[in-house]
């Protein structure tokens, strides 16, 4: 019992105990402990962000779509730039992009 006189009595206190007990558990040991919580909180971030990412490129690429179907000069413009199509009379030309390798 000479231990425990030592002790101050502030930390002899059965109420700052468990309540040091309870804040340990909560914060460390639970199964939803603080840092389990903060990775949800950027893995929820993440997805928000890319949520609004392809909803605005769904509403891109219905209005592409809506294009392509009513525009003929829409679906001209696709086919010169996707599929390197041309006119009969005309001649194409394609010029490589020039890359920066790494030197070794």
């Amino acid at each position: 019992m000479k231990l425990l006189r030592h002790i101050p009595p502030i930390f002899r206190n059965k109420y700052l105990i468990a309540f040091a007990a309870f804040c340990v558990i909560i914060l460390f040991l639970d199964k939803n402990d603080l840092l389990t919580q903060v990775e949800r909180k950027k893995e929820l971030r993440a997805l928000d962000n890319s949520r609004d990412y392809y909803t605005l490129e769904i509403a891109r690429l219905r209005k592409d779509y809506q294009d392509l179907t009513t525009d003929p000069s829409a679906i001209e413009k696709l086919a010169r730039e996707a599929f390197y199509m041309k006119r009969d009379n005309e001649e194409l030309f394609l010029i490589p992009e020039k890359h920066d390798s790494p030197k070794n």
